[in-house]
Order: C-alpha cells, then structure tokens, then sequence
C-alpha cells in the first residue's frame, strides 16, 4: 500500500481542530498536513517496518527514562510545527522544560511545537525524496537532530540545524551529539 496525497484548497481553511477531528474519526489510518495543505494519508506499516521501529522507540524511551531531561514519542504522535505543517515522526524527543510550557490540552492533543530530536525509519512504500523533505520541514521548523534511516541501502541521513545533511554509510551505532547527550542508538537490530 502507497501513501496518498490529497490537495486541500486554501478556501477550505482547515483548523487545528478540524484536523483533529477528522485524525481521530480516521484511527486506523495515519494523517498528516503538510505546510502546502496537502492531506497525507499513510497506511499502517508491514510487520519488518514495526517492529524495527519498535527497537527505535525502545532504545530512544530507556535513555529518556535514565537521563530525565525529556520525553520520548511514538509515530503516533503528530506535532503542530510553527509553518502550520502537522507531522508524526517515527520517533521523536522534547526536553521537559519545552513541554511544560504546555498547557494539559496542548499536551493531550497535537503538541503545537517542533521536537529538537527525530527520526524517521523509510518502509518500503515511503519515497526517499518525500521522506528528505519531511526531514528538511522539521530542520527548517527548529529540530535540532534529525536522523533517516534507510534500511534498503543501510545508510543514515544525519540532519543538523544549520548544516547540510551528512550520509553514513552502514554505520553500526548512531550518536546523540550534544542534542540527546550519552544516547547511542544501536543499529544492529535495526538493518
């Protein structure tokens, strides 16, 4: 199953809670709205992609847990970023002093803030191209370390705030630079 892209007109003036709403009235189904106002609808992922993410999200959600300085999130989270755009990364981290600026209702719908740390993990269906632009959406929108991780050619993607994106070639653990000090992703699980 491919992604579809549906283009929304201006004219239609979508809200944040209309998004929302029709988020929760589609469950089943993974949305997000691009800052152009396209509507990307992602089917859920194959069973390789889940749980590969899963080893993502427990490795970053264990290093959160120990260090105590943020809070990690699960693809099912979509973020409000500051150019409109509305995304859910396959991983994502926010340090608690950003979150609790938060109100409780911001906090228990799309938080309208860009994470400082993400990652996105390419399924067979996601296009590399799309996948690039998402990524240069979080950097542009104040994501301070973003990593793509592309299993069918194992390399990574490693994007910085201010900096062109660096390529790794099979690399067998990931830092978290000065972003998520002492994380060390493991790869092995992951390729």
């Amino acid at each position: 199953m491919n992604t579809l892209t549906l283009n929304i007109p201006p004219s239609v003036n979508l809200t944040d809670e209309q998004f929302y709403q029709l988020c929760v009235a589609n469950q089943y189904w993974k949305l997000e709205l691009s800052a152009k106002g396209e509507l990307i609808i992602m089917p859920p992922t194959g069973g390789s992609t889940g749980n590969r993410n899963l080893k993502i999200n427990q490795q970053l959600a264990n290093w959160a847990d120990q260090d105590g300085t943020g809070l990690g999130f699960d693809s099912s989270t979509c973020f409000q970023l500051p150019n409109g755009a509305k995304l859910s990364p396959d991983a994502a981290w926010i340090p608690l002093i950003k979150w609790q600026t938060l109100t409780p209702e911001q906090q228990d719908k799309f938080p309208p803030l860009c994470p400082d740390f993400i990652v996105e993990l390419r399924s067979p269906s996601d296009s590399l191209k799309d996948l690039r632009e998402k990524m240069q959406d979080y950097i542009n929108n104040g994501t301070r370390l973003g990593w793509l991780i592309n299993r069918q050619n194992q390399q990574v993607e490693i994007y910085r705030s201010g900096k062109e994106p660096e390529i790794l070639d099979n690399p067998k653990t990931l830092s978290g630079e000065d972003v998520l000090l002492n994380f060390i992703l493991d790869l092995s699980v992951i390729w």
